[in-house]
């Protein structure tokens, strides 16, 4: 080999060395082999981690962990069956094995209604129709339905009247009227399928939230907590013209000033100690029953022992229990 075939070798050696070092292989080893759910697209990795090397060099040591996984789960996704739509490649994931947290459960399929049934039933599948239709008359497509629609009944200035109606009647007040009914007749049907769908014995308590009436009061007051509802206080928000300042119902809280001279604080704490040492004020009602109770109960003490009955003849003097029992009769006892 000549000099110069040497140093072409030499140089792709290099170059296919530096190309190495800058792009890294795609076959990743590791000891613990991490659990992949290719339907979440989720990879967990089980090894545990070099907590020196976390320490030491902790924002490569994240890079290049990171890098390992994605290529991982990249290495996994390109084992799976492809297929081709509109010149794009596809890859059909499989059913998820992690099983998600979720606020709500999964929601359930709608009930299918009677028209529904009987479509399945019968083999009758929905074809999705063209919006707009070739109008004859007037030469131009115009839409199936809404405003400017083909054969639009209502702007007809007159009617062909069938050979069996009565020569007398409206037919202009007869297709509105069928029309009415066949709007009546639809939403039978739809309380109908919603009645069937719905569980027996349970009442929807939509028909029982209270109903607030609306005063003028209550109206202003919500207007105010949605002007005061933005990220900013309602300070930013753009006003209309002529409209009112919100209206300040609470009381902002006055505290006193942490600087200044002591006066004012000594005076606050002279008006304290002067409430505590004031002597109370007299309620005469109070302090008369009060007299008046003590009396009763020195009196009633007093009497506990013997007492003067004047039903007795020649001033004698009997207890209680003697009393008791001469009144009431022998061997009777007071209920």
């Amino acid at each position: 080999m000549t000099s110069s075939e040497v140093d072409t070798v030499s140089q792709i050696v290099a170059n296919q060395r530096e190309n190495e070092s800058k792009f890294k292989s795609i076959d990743v080893f590791k000891e613990v082999d991490p659990v992949i759910d290719l339907g979440n697209l989720l990879l967990l990795d089980l090894q545990p981690v070099n907590s020196d090397e976390l320490k030491s060099k902790s924002e490569q040591f994240l890079i290049e962990l990171a890098r390992d996984n994605a290529q991982l789960l990249f290495n996994q996704i390109w084992k799976l069956p492809i297929e081709r739509v509109d010149n794009i490649v596809l890859a059909k994931l499989p059913e998820p094995s992690t099983l998600l947290p979720r606020e709500k459960p999964i929601p359930k399929p709608k009930p299918p209604t009677k028209w529904e049934i009987y479509a399945k039933k019968k083999g009758i599948e929905k074809k999705k129709r063209s919006r707009m239709l070739w109008d004859e008359e007037s030469k131009t497509w115009k839409p199936r339905h809404g405003y400017k629609r083909t054969k639009d009944d209502t702007k007809e200035w007159c009617i062909e009247v069938p050979q069996n109606a009565d020569p007398n009647e409206d037919q202009f007040e007869k297709k509105e009227i069928a029309k009415k009914e066949r709007v009546a007749k639809n939403e039978i049907k739809r309380l109908g399928n919603i009645a069937r769908n719905t569980k027996k014995g349970t009442v929807s308590s939509l028909q029982f939230k209270p109903t607030l009436e609306k005063d003028k009061t209550r109206v202003s007051k919500e207007i105010d907590v949605a002007k005061l509802s933005t990220a900013s206080m309602g300070k930013f928000q753009p006003k209309l013209p002529h409209e009112k300042e919100n209206k300040k119902t609470g009381q902002k809280r006055k505290f006193e000033s942490v600087s200044g001279n002591g006066i004012n604080e000594k005076q606050r704490a002279l008006d304290i100690l002067k409430k505590i040492n004031k002597p109370g004020k007299l309620d005469l009602t109070k302090a008369v029953n009060k007299k008046v109770y003590e009396n009763k109960e020195s009196s009633s003490k007093l009497s506990s022992g013997k007492v003067k009955n004047k039903r007795f003849r020649k001033g004698k003097q009997a207890t209680l229990d003697k009393m008791k029992s001469r009144t009431l009769g022998k061997g009777k006892k007071r209920r």
